[in-house]
């Protein structure tokens, strides 16, 4: 009889199994709420920018913090190096350096691999005209 009651919990602890199935319901369930993930990390980069103030300059490229999304993904709160932005790697991307000094967004990192058209150089390298000064008369 003892057994027979142990059954009984073993099948009422596969319910249990059945609580852990629902859980990765509520995981598809999360992808759908991005826009609301989104919102929160606009926030708390707003917090950041409020925070730091001043020091973003100070402190650019470098990563303020990581945050475990779930087992697997990763989040990381950084000040881009090049547009001193404090940006998140999973909405702007992040390229990062070895040393963490030059941490850039992905959109500043495409800004600087596209190529420099020619005529646009030609352009800027063009020295100024002097202004000259009418000479006087000796």
């Amino acid at each position: 009889m003892a057994r027979t009651s142990k059954k009984k919990t073993k099948s009422s602890s596969g319910g249990g199994f059945s609580l852990f199935d629902e859980s990765d319901v509520v995981d598809s369930e999360g992808d759908e709420d991005l826009p609301k993930d989104e919102a929160g990390r606009q926030k708390i980069k707003q917090q950041y920018v409020d925070l730091l103030g001043i020091r973003i300059q100070k402190l650019r490229g470098r990563i303020l913090n990581r945050e475990r999304i779930n087992k697997t993904l990763e989040g990381v709160y950084f000040i881009c190096a090049r547009c001193m932005k404090v940006c998140h790697n999973l909405d702007e991307g992040l390229l990062e350096d070895e040393g963490n000094e030059e941490n850039i967004c992905t959109p500043c990192s495409q800004a600087a691999a596209q190529p420099v058209h020619p005529a646009r150089t030609a352009k800027a390298k063009k020295p100024a005209a002097r202004a000259t000064k009418p000479r006087r008369k000796k």
